[in-house]
């Protein structure tokens, strides 16, 4: 079930009584938020100008990120009427397990740099919530920590290609008992992210005058974020790049860390799929010719993304060729990550083939803005959004979603 703490817009078709319980078990700080649009400003306020340029940018021109956004505005509905819309349902099943919605929280690096503990947060709102999540290769808490917080969580892995790095990692994720693996396969060299050189922010983290001004002058991130996670547990470390413990977040030797990558081939995804035993999911594909070799590869689903736009720029968004995708899927689960705002742009995906979406960037706003209660408003806030446009959409459930509810304008 999802959190209780709901705003009187999530319950549309209980008692008054029930709406008003509701409504008022909000933080009072949190229910000035209304849509995951409004965590962004708070979470731009209080991080230096270095980290939020981080989340919130994409690659080169921003091209990429924006047609994410764009693709989205280019559908429109054709909405069904007099229909009985009473006890609708949004429950979502992905790779045999049910979900309270049809999406879920991505791999986010560094989540831990931005909000405390930010891995747990959001992986411990998930869990509450009923909601899949993914723990990034690049946070900075283990992964058998955040497995302990939620043993339903998944686990992405940034691979070089190199079995002798990459089978032992396959079996330390294995040994901590998780049951999802993903391969992001588009990462192959760092991108261009020029507002990154402009804002100070670089790997590894360098305290520059810039940086340190910068630092001093967002007092909330120094002494609630950074200082707090030192003093409490220690100088950050990549923890989940390898089977190993990685370097700290300052070191010089992280360059190395993660070289490599331009190697990774589908030679190593087949040798993953050898020797991972639960479900293996490919992350950051855009052309359905990667998809059908995905399929081919023994692959269990994909996620279509193109990073947020924050690797190649103008690559396509995965909204627009997600029905090629899904046409040729063939029993393989297909995905969707990039650009989700609304309930809306969750409907529309799922209209046009995806089984099911992954928001990433609004969330982590959302841990920034209020921790673990600020990621749960989020969620019930998307969640009564899908609710409220189900039934404006004449339909119950998500199994009713079909292609014929959208237009493109």
């Amino acid at each position: 079930m999802l959190d209780k703490t709901l705003d009187k817009t999530t319950v549309t078709s209980d008692p008054p009584a029930i709406v008003n319980r509701a409504r008022s078990a909000v933080p009072r700080a949190l229910k000035r938020y209304l849509s995951l649009d409004d965590f962004e400003a708070t979470a731009r306020r209080r991080l230096p100008k270095f980290l939020y340029g981080y989340i919130s940018g994409g690659a080169e021109t921003d091209a990429a990120m924006r047609d994410n956004r764009n693709a989205f505005d280019e559908y429109g509905f054709v909405p069904r009427v007099l229909n009985d819309v009473s006890g609708r349902n949004q429950t979502t099943t992905l790779f045999g397990k049910t979900y309270a919605s049809p999406f879920g929280i991505p791999p986010m690096g560094s989540s831990a740099l931005c909000a405390y503990r930010g891995d747990i947060v959001l992986t411990r709102a998930a869990a509450a919530t009923n909601l899949p999540m993914i723990l990034s290769a690049s946070s900075l808490i283990t992964l058998e920590d955040v497995r302990r917080e939620n043993p339903a969580a998944w686990y992405q892995a940034y691979l070089a290609g190199l079995p002798a790095r990459i089978e032992p990692l396959v079996d330390r994720v294995a040994a901590a008992g998780y049951d999802t693996f993903v391969v992001t396969a588009d990462v192959p060299v760092p991108p261009n992210r020029e507002n990154n050189i402009r804002n100070g922010f670089q790997v590894p983290l360098a305290i520059t005058p810039q940086v340190a001004w910068d630092t001093v002058t967002h007092p909330h991130w120094l002494f609630g974020t950074w200082a707090r996670t030192v003093i409490n547990h220690g100088m950050p470390h990549f923890e989940n790049m390898d089977a190993k413990r990685g370097p700290p977040v300052l070191s010089k030797n992280l360059m190395r860390n993660i070289g490599h990558r331009d190697q990774l081939a589908w030679k190593h995804v087949e040798l993953i799929r050898k020797r991972w035993t639960g479900k293996l999911v490919v992350k950051g594909i855009v052309s359905p010719a990667d998809a059908r070799i995905a399929r081919e590869s023994g692959v269990d689903g994909v996620m279509v993304s193109n990073h947020g736009g924050r690797q190649l720029d103008y690559a396509m968004s995965a909204l627009r060729t997600l029905p090629e995708i899904a046409a040729l899927a063939n029993g393989m689960t297909v995905m969707l990550d990039g650009g989700i705002r609304r309930g809306t742009d969750v409907i529309k995906a799922l209209a046009l083939g995806a089984d099911f979406v992954w928001v990433g960037r609004p969330f982590l706003y959302a841990a920034i803005a209020g921790g673990e209660a600020g990621v749960r408003r989020a969620i019930n806030l998307l969640h009564a959004e899908i609710d409220r446009d189900l039934a404006l959409l004449g339909i119950r459930s998500i199994g009713e979603i079909t292609p014929d509810l959208v237009r493109k304008f």
